[in-house]
């Protein structure tokens, strides 16, 4: 059977498809033309984000057994089309879970602590010790929007640092959210609106559906706190990008820290060009060398026995 490789995976992940027998071609620049001409070759795919397995390319792999997407979101893939094709679909949303939680925490100290800012002045030449007036993150109030993976871990560690968390989770895991949530010790807001309310810091752990793009937005945004941060590591149309940074620009909260946008790599000029209170990464949740290594094993795995069962 032959895998191809078609996003950058690290080599102990395809060691694993090469010792159970596959043949494992590896091409990370492919082209979607490219793609769609040769895809029909393949019983299995192996894909982080980069890659778009869009229905005309779908159409067109007539052996594809397997999707493999070595990362969580599976909105690069039309799920509908493989559903349709009888094409299985694999992702690793245990691999990223600490990771990504704890780049969120990262931002939420450099929101509070001002680094960024400090950080570009100094390297100005510019010693504006006064105008970092930051804030704890002890005592203050957590809110997640969504109790996945990455939420757990992110709780876990916010309260051992002293925050108290709440939870907002009816979208996908539902009832069995909420139990995990208050086993961690959080508190259950009953809906999104009281969070906003309530939460100095907010946190999206979400996944890209109909029912939660744009659920940050103008109306939502007005219900926030003067004093509340929001933090984005989930998925980009989570937010009304517009709005948030009118809001930002009109201090209507006190700041933002995006990791995903609407549009990648961002070309969003205002975005790009407001950095009072704003702090941006180009999607580097999952880039660490512990999470790559993690999910090009885990799906490694996860292929190999799939391809293995439908022989």
């Amino acid at each position: 059977m032959k895998i191809l490789i078609s996003d950058k995976l690290q080599d102990e992940g395809i060691k694993i498809l090469e010792d159970n027998g596959f043949e494992v071609i590896k091409n990370f620049n492919i082209t979607k033309e490219e793609l769609k001409e040769e895809i029909g070759e393949y019983d299995g795919i192996v894909i982080r984000s980069r890659t778009k397995l869009t229905a005309d390319i779908l159409e067109n792999a007539k052996n594809l057994k397997v999707i493999g997407r070595a990362g969580v979101g599976l909105d690069n893939i039309d799920r509908k089309k493989a559903s349709e094709l009888n094409i299985g679909v694999l992702n690793t949303p245990e691999a990223p879970a600490i990771s990504v939680a704890e780049l969120a925490l990262g931002m939420m100290l450099a929101l509070a602590r001002k680094i960024a800012h400090a950080d570009r002045t100094m390297h100005q030449g510019k010693w504006n010790k006064n105008e970092y007036l930051g804030f704890t993150l002890d005592g203050k109030k957590l809110g997640l929007l969504g109790f996945g993976n990455t939420a757990k871990h992110l709780a876990k560690i916010s309260i051992a640092m002293g925050m108290s968390v709440g939870v907002y989770s009816r979208f996908s895991k539902g009832q069995v959210a909420i139990d995990e949530a208050k086993e961690v010790g959080c508190l259950i807001y009953p809906s999104v609106e009281d969070l906003l309310k309530n939460a100095q810091i907010i946190s999206l752990h979400l996944p890209s559906t109909p029912q939660t793009e744009n659920i940050i937005n103008e109306d939502r945004i007005k219900l926030m706190r003067k004093d509340a941060i929001i933090i984005n590591t989930a998925r980009g149309n989570l937010i009304d990008e517009k709005a948030l940074l009118k809001a930002l620009k009109n201090k209507d909260i006190a700041g933002a820290a995006l990791d995903v946008y609407r549009e990648e790599p961002l070309k969003d000029q205002e975005l790009i060009n407001w950095d009072e209170n704003l702090v941006l990464t180009p999607h580097i949740a999952s880039q660490s060398i512990e999470n790559q290594s993690a999910a090009a094993t885990m799906i490694a795995k996860k292929m190999s026995d799939f391809l293995k069962k439908s022989k």
